[in-house]
């Protein structure tokens, strides 16, 4: 998925939640505007790509500390300029949890969910805005998960415990797009 796909994904996507619509249609802005939006050098903001990874109950998601944030989150980041965001779902996911990319399973190709969120100066960047792209990825909970140096740990983490870890309003839609998904799963079932 290049840029002229990303706007044709954004556009096609649709969610239920008021916040995050006006974060489509921002993000839909942002790279219709910019050209190099997936360059983390672009200074009013790039695109990142993260993971809401599951296991196959979708009942428990996998979590990051991550060390420079101080902060539990899913696996993601920056696409350094490349546009391919399958590419980099798989880098990222692969690189933050140690796995083999044939270990991380993409659910679909649709957009799970859409974040624009500042992230805070660091003594490695300074102050910057993601245009964060989210899919929904599985991973078999049964496998060893070795992390890497970008965190200080990575677990399993039961659904219903995921507020303890973080409470950001961002994670509990996607928690609750998890609970829905799981819902209409048992239903089926």
């Amino acid at each position: 998925m290049h840029r002229r796909q990303l706007l044709e994904a954004l556009a096609r996507y649709k969610t239920p939640f008021l916040e995050e619509a006006a974060m489509v249609e921002r993000t839909r802005r942002f790279v219709a505007a910019h050209a190099d939006c997936f360059d983390r050098q672009l200074a009013c903001g790039h695109i990142s790509v993260s993971a809401w990874v599951v296991n196959p109950a979708r009942d428990h998601v996998l979590l990051m500390h991550h060390r420079k944030l101080n902060m539990w989150l899913q696996p993601g980041g920056h696409a350094d300029g490349d546009p391919d965001v399958f590419n980099v779902l798989r880098k990222e996911t692969s690189e933050e949890t140690g796995l083999a990319p044939e270990c991380i399973r993409l659910l679909s190709e649709d957009i799970f969910d859409v974040d624009v969120h500042v992230v805070p100066a660091n003594v490695h960047e300074p102050r910057h805005v993601h245009y964060d792209i989210r899919f929904l990825v599985e991973i078999d909970d049964r496998l060893p998960i070795p992390g890497n140096d970008e965190s200080f740990e990575v677990r399993w983490v039961p659904l219903h415990l995921v507020p303890r870890y973080n409470n950001l309003r961002s994670i509990h839609r996607l928690v609750e797009k998890t609970r829905r998904l799981r819902s209409r799963r048992l239903t089926l079932a």
